[in-house]
């Protein structure tokens, strides 16, 4: 049980192969992106359960008796394999005067963390009253898997305040992971989470976010690349919104129309994604600068690629030549028409170069972040391991 505060985060996702030749059978490779959401919980004071997030401007307090109201469409026998109910969803909406529609981001936050805390409770034990505060590095609806971080944060908290996973030992370290049996466990309820927020996930982002590291999905099969590198990146958000549906759609549309040469394009996209995961594997054993160079070609071929299959963007393009300027190499990631591109920087790329691709970028009106990718999943942090703005941001409740 929860005697004491816990701090975890998850990180986001980026896909570097594999963006829309994943949904017609091909492979794509999902990386974990070092941009990440932390979550505090602690017991409250006064046995409330309170939930601040204050990236979407959202403050949520409710008694523990208005909850247990709630709890009998929640039964003991539910569980992480079973999916939320129409019933449920529609309890909760009532419960917090949420329009049926389309809700926005915070009214999405509110539902999951309600429908995760309440399954929780049901099937291992009343949750006690806890004090959350969510706070992230990822942009929302930018495709980095902002939800599914937040998801797996309040999986791996919940779990862990009612006992059903346990608090991994530290042992003295500044971050501890749980074993594989409670990962998979956080896994299986963050998907819960995600299929509130989005309806039809794939799985990949709370995957990614559990997990970490790189993983493969190809057919709905996801597996984890047994060793990874970690490679710096430059991520830059064109701040173009786009609908992915649309852009699915009309990749579909050019296949139909033209399958004797949409088809082969696919299929040179699959091929990328697995000449990518060779050289990542052979990366991890003897890094060596030809590695990089490959993975470079790689990023110029599949941008050249995602033009062709139509789901490239003007912002892209400018994203492409400003990084190109500085003898940099960029690709969209994601489903393109706009959204975010990743730049490769080796480990020698000059820090005065990469400022200066950053101040060009943003001269397009772009944001861009240096990071890295090949991060760790969900883990637990000491107060020493947490940067400066998430003791700001925790402080602050």
């Amino acid at each position: 049980m929860l005697a004491e505060p816990l701090t975890v985060s998850a990180p986001g996702k980026v896909i570097l192969h594999g963006e829309h030749a994943v949904v017609h059978g091909k492979a794509a490779l999902a990386v974990a992106l070092n941009l990440r959401t932390f979550l505090r919980i602690r017991p409250s004071g006064n046995g409330n359960v309170f939930i601040r997030l204050p990236n979407i401007g959202a403050s949520l307090n409710w008694e523990i008796v208005q909850l247990q109201t709630l709890l009998t469409a929640f039964s003991a026998d539910l569980d992480e394999s079973i999916s939320p109910s129409t019933e449920q969803m529609d309890k909760l909406k009532e419960f917090t005067g949420i329009a049926t529609g389309h809700p926005d981001t915070q009214s999405l936050a509110t539902l999951a963390f309600l429908y995760l805390y309440l399954s929780i409770s049901a099937k291992y034990g009343q949750v006690p009253g806890v004090e959350i505060v969510v706070w992230s590095e990822l942009p929302t609806g930018a495709g980095l898997g902002s939800s599914a971080a937040y998801s797996v944060c309040l999986a791996a908290a919940l779990l862990t305040a009612c006992g059903a996973i346990g608090r991994p030992p530290e042992e003295g370290m500044s971050v501890a992971r749980w074993p594989e049996e409670e990962l998979d466990l956080i896994n299986r309820w963050a998907f819960r989470g995600e299929q509130v927020i989005h309806g039809k996930p794939s799985g990949v982002d709370n995957s990614v976010g559990t997990w970490g590291g790189v993983l493969r999905f190809q057919s709905g099969k996801i597996t984890s690349l047994k060793r990874v590198p970690t490679l710096r990146i430059l991520l830059t958000n064109t701040k173009v919104s786009r609908s992915t549906k649309l852009l699915v759609a009309g990749v579909k549309d050019k296949i139909l129309k033209f399958p004797a040469i949409m088809n082969p394009v696919l299929a040179s996209i699959d091929a990328i994604s697995q000449e990518c995961e060779s050289v990542l594997e052979a990366l991890a054993v003897n890094p060596l600068q030809e590695h990089y160079s490959v993975l470079e070609e790689l990023f110029d071929i599949n941008q050249h690629h995602l033009n062709v299959i139509g789901v490239g963007h003007s912002s892209l393009d400018r994203v492409c030549r400003a990084t190109a300027a500085r003898g940099l190499h960029s690709k969209l990631t994601g489903a393109g028409g706009g959204g975010c591109a990743i730049t490769l920087l080796r480990p020698d790329t000059d820090p005065l170069m990469v400022e200066a691709a950053r101040r060009d970028l943003g001269a397009c009106g772009f944001e861009s972040w240096e990071t890295n990718i090949g991060a760790s999943g969900v883990c637990l942090h000491s107060l020493s391991s947490l940067k400066a703005e998430v003791l700001q941001a925790f402080n602050e409740i």
